[in-house]
């Protein structure tokens, strides 16, 4: 058996120990002769964990799936290398109607509703909110009782129904692009031109554990980024690190940022 004892600490520092747990179990299940074993539904950063659980089990393979192309949160399988079988990922897909003339409600209380029922995030996938309803991805394990439960949001009635998955639209997001440039690379000074917020309260933000790179705790305001990252700050939402585009003659750092609002 692998020694894992160094992983596990590893992702104990960035919070994670919890999770990282859960899915090595899962992958020791695999490696005992299941052939294979679901997460629940984790942020991109479950990710990074189950890569790096493969990298100490050479025999298993790591799939994923939202439920639809572009999915945020997924649910990860680890699977034996030897099965070559169609896996089950065990996410159904609930249509969420409501009467649009009552009020626009937002993601936060139809999530904020969903938790109300009871049951763990960790059973519900992405949420995707229209006009007039919205679409969530969740465990089979509680579709039928969100089907018979899920009845208000926010003192509005509504009313659940059982979809397939290749019914799902994906969700719309507005996305504002940003071109800057910054002293330098660090996390404060990004983040603080993306989000326009100041950059003291950018780094209380970061102190006050609100900020997140890759899906992953800031380290500290001092922590620098590259291309391709992705900072979320809680209430803000988040932003792609797009591109590093030079540097002018005053040694400033010009950057491209997407950020999603």
């Amino acid at each position: 058996m692998a020694d894992t004892s160094k992983l596990i600490r590893y992702f104990e520092a960035s919070g994670s120990g919890e999770e990282a747990r859960r899915m090595l179990d899962l992958a020791e299940q695999v490696v005992k002769g299941r052939p294979y074993r679901v997460a629940d539904f984790t942020s991109p950063a479950g990710l990074v964990i189950a890569d790096a659980i493969k990298a100490n089990y050479p025999q298993i393979i790591v799939k994923t799936d939202g439920g639809y192309e572009g999915a945020e949160r997924i649910r990860i399988a680890f699977v034996d290398s030897d099965f070559n079988v169609t896996v089950d990922m065990g996410i159904r897909a609930l249509k969420v109607n409501w009467d649009p003339r009552f009020r626009l409600l937002t993601h936060r209380d139809v999530l904020g509703s969903l938790m109300g029922l009871g049951i763990d995030r960790s059973k519900f996938g992405d949420v995707i909110v229209q006009q007039g309803g919205a679409q969530i991805m969740v465990d089979e394990s509680v579709a039928d009782f969100v089907i018979q439960n899920f009845t208000k949001i926010a003192m509005v009635s509504v009313s659940v129904e059982a979809i397939e998955l290749s019914d799902i639209a994906p969700k719309e997001e507005k996305i504002k692009e940003v071109r800057t440039t910054v002293a330098s690379l660090r996390l404060d000074a990004v983040a603080s031109s993306g989000f326009s917020v100041s950059r003291t309260k950018l780094v209380s933000a970061i102190n006050a554990g609100l900020l997140q790179v890759n899906w992953q705790p800031a380290k500290g305001a001092s922590q620098e980024v590259k291309e391709g990252d992705v900072i979320s700050m809680r209430g803000r939402g988040r932003m792609k690190v797009e591109a590093i585009t030079g540097i002018s003659r005053k040694g400033r750092i010009g950057v491209y940022l997407k950020r999603f609002m």
